[in-house]
């Protein structure tokens, strides 16, 4: 990884398989994958991390752990590399063993606050959602019809082009921006505990973040929020397309923009 593609990378644990490597989560096995556009870069949180001692309080005790830190790293992917398709990523619609699985999220797709199409059910461990460029199966979000468009969503559409890659992995739930554009990113565990205002994240192109981490959002169960743009779903993750919201924003919440994806997760883990 340092000679071909980060001259600056200093230690290993500045690493993250990506999902689509046939390694990936195959421990002590006989090879290792040194393919470098297998893999992504970690970088460290955007700001500090606040104080959990409410919630682990020996997390203070311990040292810097680059592959499990308290706050979600983002992560850069190489969308661009010919060692990684597209294509490579399967869609539960087209498995016939898909009925014999449980789902691990719904998927819904909003304008404003019109919920577009039906919700998609997500089996597989990893799905592209996208417009209408050619990216194998997966959620496309160009088929949906809506009458009446407003010219702005219609722009805003037009942006989401290769669009995401969400991705089940044991420590929580990934989500890749493949587009050209950024995306806006919040869960209940990227928020900070005790914080009465909502966190968005920005994720730029080609970044990764963990939007949905297991482990806290048990220790976040009976923490009780109050957010002023709707009911609270402690299992529930929004994405905005190329347009952020919240107080850092013009937009206070994700009902005014213009096209985002609501991730309804199930308590099938």
């Amino acid at each position: 990884g340092k000679l071909f593609r980060w001259p600056d990378l200093q230690h290993p644990a500045e690493l993250k398989p990506l999902c689509e490597c046939q390694s990936f989560g195959v421990a002590d096995g006989p090879t290792v994958c040194c393919n470098p556009y297998h893999f992504s870069r970690l970088c460290g949180p955007e700001s500090p991390p606040p104080p959990y001692s409410r919630l682990s309080p020996n997390d203070e005790q311990k040292p810097l752990d680059l592959s499990d830190s308290t706050l979600s790293y983002t992560e850069t992917e190489a969308t661009n590399s010919p060692n990684v398709t597209p294509g490579d990523f399967s869609d539960a619609s087209t498995s016939p063993d898909a009925a014999k699985r449980s789902h691990w999220c719904n998927v819904a797709y909003w304008e404003h606050r019109t919920r577009v199409g039906r919700l998609y059910t997500v089996y597989e461990q990893s799905v592209s959602i996208f417009y209408d460029l050619p990216q194998g199966n997966g959620f496309c979000l160009g088929q949906l019809n809506l009458e009446n468009r407003s010219e702005t969503v219609r722009r805003t559409r037009s942006k989401i082009g290769y669009g995401i890659l969400l991705s089940k992995e044991p420590d929580g739930v990934w989500a890749y921006n493949r587009s050209e554009h950024p995306i806006f990113v919040n869960s209940p565990t990227l928020d900070i505990p005790n914080c009465r205002s909502l966190i968005v994240r920005k994720v730029m192109p080609g970044y990764s973040i963990k939007v949905f981490d297991y482990e806290k959002s048990c220790l976040l169960q009976h923490t009780e929020l109050d957010y002023t743009d709707g009911p609270y779903d402690p299992n529930s993750v929004r994405i905005s397309f190329a347009k952020g919201w919240g107080p850092c924003y013009s937009r206070q919440f994700i009902t005014s923009c213009p096209c985002w994806l609501e991730i309804l997760l199930s308590n099938n883990r």
